[in-house]
Order: C-alpha cells, then structure tokens, then sequence
C-alpha cells in the first residue's frame, strides 16, 4: 500500500501554523506493533473507537487476528509484524524494551518513509520497584532512530495506564501525550493522533535527544501507582 505524504496542516487564521494548529489524521492507517500486549491493545482500542483505521501487529498473524476480533471495533484487523508495518502510514512500537532492537532491525525496510512512533519504556525491577535504564544510544526513541535511518521517528504514548485505555466504561483519558521528534511535521501528525482520543492532548516537548528523561519518568509513575492505587498520567500546565 502506497504510504501519503504527511497532511497538510491548515493554519487558524495566520499563514505560519502555530502549535495548536494540528493537520487531519482521520484517514491515516496506523499500525501497533506489539499490539498485543495491554498497551498495544489499549492503544489501537482508543485510536479505533475513535474512527481511527488500525492494524494490530504480532509475530503471530492469528493472534493478531484474535486480538483485533476482541476488541470488537470496525476497521481494526490485525496481521503479522511485516504486513502491519507495510500498510500502515504511522507505526506505534510497543513492543517489550527486550525486543527492541531485533524488532526493528527486521522491519527496516517496511518501516521506510514511516512516521513511527515509540512508546518503549526501557526499565528494570528489583526489590525497591521500577527504575529507569539509559541505553547506549540515549534511549529507547533515539535507538529506533539509528536502527531506522529511512524513517521519521517520533517518541510518544508512554505515560498512559492500559488499564484505563483498555476499559470500556471509560470515555475519556484526561491527560496529555508527550510528543518529541527532530522532524516538526511528523511530530505534529502524531499530537493530532493523540489529540482523536477524548480527553487527551498532544503536546509537542523536544527532540529526540530529550527522550531519556519521558522514558524515564514511567518508573515514576509507577511508584505513584502502587502507592496510591491509581492509574496517574499527566498534564502540562499553561499550554
């Protein structure tokens, strides 16, 4: 499937678009890889109860397949890794930090001229809880970047609870999406992706080389998690 180019964005009232001007999203097919897991899942459930087309991507096509049948939602299927990553126009990776790597040597080429997405949160556990790793390239989103020289690679999604994004009697996510990537354009189709989801925002904050400390954060939050039995995000004040 021929990937679009990026939208266009339409500027409110200026010919220079300002940061809340977001382009159309609507017909872009955005694929998770690592979609089956409870992020992955939650993900394609919000963006697809959101009108939005999704591909459910798995090593195994049948159980990508599986999981799309139950989330129960039109215009989400789900395939293999390859086919998901080809036809897709953005590309969530949400795979285990574990996998990383090996994931996206292999889908160099499908992922080429993408917008991909990485939502990987590289941590560890130990007696004290979660704690964040830094990997040799900086982080998680800036290995992607080199492993992935063909694609345009933004970081996003990783503080948002699959619970909450997996249960169906919540309607709307309050909480903003942190947006990074040295490519403008591409970093705000990923804020207007964010932005179909009820309640959420998009909010652009930095480039790539800034993904450590978002990534990081995680282990933050789930520490706020465990001690107060909640499902916390965030929100970015005065934007």
């Amino acid at each position: 499937m021929p990937t679009p180019s990026a939208p266009h964005v339409t500027p409110s009232a200026t010919s220079t678009p300002g940061p809340h001007d977001l382009p159309d999203v609507s017909r872009l097919v955005v694929g998770v890889l690592g979609g089956t897991g409870p992020q992955g899942r939650g993900l394609a459930y919000r963006l697809g109860r959101a009108g939005q087309q999704v591909v459910i991507g798995s090593r195994d096509a049948e159980r990508a397949r599986t999981a799309a049948t139950g989330l129960d939602i039109p215009g989400v299927r789900g395939a293999d890794n390859t086919e998901t990553a080809r036809d897709s126009d953005v590309v969530i990776i949400a795979v285990p930090w574990e996998g990383h790597s090996e994931q996206l040597e292999h889908l160099r080429g499908e992922l080429a001229g993408k917008i991909v997405v990485d939502c990987v949160n590289p941590l560890g556990f130990d007696k004290q809880g979660a704690y964040a790793l830094k990997p040799h390239e900086g982080s998680a989103a800036q290995q992607a970047a080199l492993l992935l020289p063909d694609s345009r690679v933004t970081a996003a999604f990783h503080h948002l609870s699959a619970v909450l994004l997996l249960d169906q009697a919540v309607e709307r996510i309050d909480t903003d999406v942190m947006v990074l990537g040295d490519d403008r354009e591409s970093a705000a189709t990923v804020q207007a992706l964010a932005a179909r989801v009820p309640g959420m925002r998009g909010i652009y904050a930095g480039r790539l080389r800034n993904a450590h400390q978002v990534e990081s954060l995680v282990a933050n939050l789930i520490s706020v998690n465990r001690r107060y039995k909640a499902h916390a995000g965030l929100r970015v004040t005065d934007v």
